[in-house]
């Protein structure tokens, strides 16, 4: 399954990067994140692998993280791992103008197990969840004193 998200995020790119490349924001625009654990090579650089753990409908979440591209301020790419999927990101910023970043996402999933049968109903769920995760950043970049105090 492939597809391609985007938003206007009214910073400039440098801004956006800043609080985008920042573990320590994970927590306030991703709700139901529990934990973040680095695992190996060097934190935030290609190649870097972590660990992370949502709170789940039917118990956590645990997914493993490596970093596959990362040259700012124009692109940052991952993969996901977890049981019975795999995801690619590519993250594509943009500086429409000065103070403006169009942020573009493009999302590819492998499937396996019992998964592999719901992704024809399942797309527009994964669309529509990338996008909250991508309104919450939003509001988070635009407005971090709102979130600073969040818990998750």
């Amino acid at each position: 399954m492939k597809y391609t998200t985007e938003i206007l995020i009214n910073l400039p790119r440098s801004r956006v990067i800043e609080m985008f490349d920042s573990t320590e924001n994970l927590k306030h625009w991703q709700p139901g994140l529990l934990g973040f654990t680095h695992l190996e090579g060097n934190p935030g650089e290609e190649g870097a692998r972590s660990e992370l753990v949502y709170e789940g409908r039917k118990g956590d979440l645990v997914m493993t993280e490596t970093i596959t591209k990362k040259q700012l301020p124009e692109q940052f790419h991952m993969t996901y791992r977890s049981r019975g999927v795999y995801n690619e990101i590519e993250n594509w910023f943009t500086e429409k103008e000065p103070g403006l970043t169009l942020w573009r996402s493009e999302h590819f999933f492998r499937f396996g197990g019992i998964m592999m049968l719901m992704v024809p109903f399942m797309k527009k769920a994964f669309i529509h969840n990338t996008m909250l995760h991508m309104d919450r950043f939003k509001l988070f970049a635009e407005n971090p004193e709102n979130f600073m105090h969040s818990k998750k």
